[in-house]
């Protein structure tokens, strides 16, 4: 399984660059990072789409605060936290999300690993 990850910045209609955001997944109650990385100029985690996974639970914590600090804004959510299953090995999983100071939505979808 892999995953492919996006953040749209919703406010200024561009890929949000430069967000930090980590991959975590929960073995039992226990949260175990898997990955740390940023977005790149697309709004894109790219190193996570060539690391496969094994089945479970997992998170994406986006870190929304040092991102709207550098574009001068405020924000509601400091942290945008993403929770999905990841089941079928075969699968590509795409995350994405879209934020702004105050409001966020989240697109989960699989298609066909290529």
């Amino acid at each position: 399984m892999r995953i492919v990850t996006q953040v749209v910045d919703g406010a200024y209609g561009k890929p949000a660059a430069d967000v930090r955001a980590r991959l975590s997944r929960a073995t039992g109650n226990v949260w175990s990072t898997v990955a740390n990385a940023e977005t790149d100029g697309d709004g894109r985690i790219q190193e996570w789409h060539s690391r496969h996974l094994e089945r479970g639970l997992y998170r994406i914590i986006f870190e929304c605060d040092g991102y709207f600090a550098g574009l001068g804004a405020n924000s509601a959510y400091p942290e945008i936290v993403v929770l999905f299953r990841m089941e079928d090995e075969t699968r590509l999983f795409h995350v994405h999300v879209t934020l702004s100071p105050y409001s966020y939505s989240t697109y989960f979808a699989t298609t066909e690993s290529g």
